[in-house]
């Protein structure tokens, strides 16, 4: 269960406040829920807490597609209105309106 403090929502297309890289959630975890050395790899100023939600993005730059995970410290929403050309939106998603992509009812809880 994603606690009521999660300021962001699985199918929102959000940012990363310092990295060039933008992307959709696709799931969030309450607290950091991550390997530990996952978590050392983060130069130690750059860690962010482990106590505050972690989101899983469809991640894209300007070279690639990836997987990340980000946590809640380091996002801002994602205003531009473009869609995120990430090869699985596709199928998690469906249509984008507002900075948020509406999750196919396949994948509904």
């Amino acid at each position: 269960m994603i606690r009521a403090s999660a300021k962001f929502r699985i199918g929102q297309v959000v940012q990363h406040r310092v990295h060039p890289f933008r992307g959709v959630i696709f799931d969030v975890d309450p607290v950091f829920s991550n390997t530990e050395e996952w978590w050392d790899s983060i130069p130690e100023e750059n860690r962010p807490r482990k106590d505050q939600p972690f989101y899983h993005l469809f991640a894209e730059n300007d070279t690639s597609y990836y997987v990340a995970y980000v946590s809640e410290q380091n996002l801002l929403p994602d205003d531009s209105g473009e869609p995120v050309d990430h090869p699985e939106v596709g199928e998690m998603f469906g249509v984008l309106e507002g900075g948020q992509y509406e999750v196919e009812p396949t994948y509904r809880h």
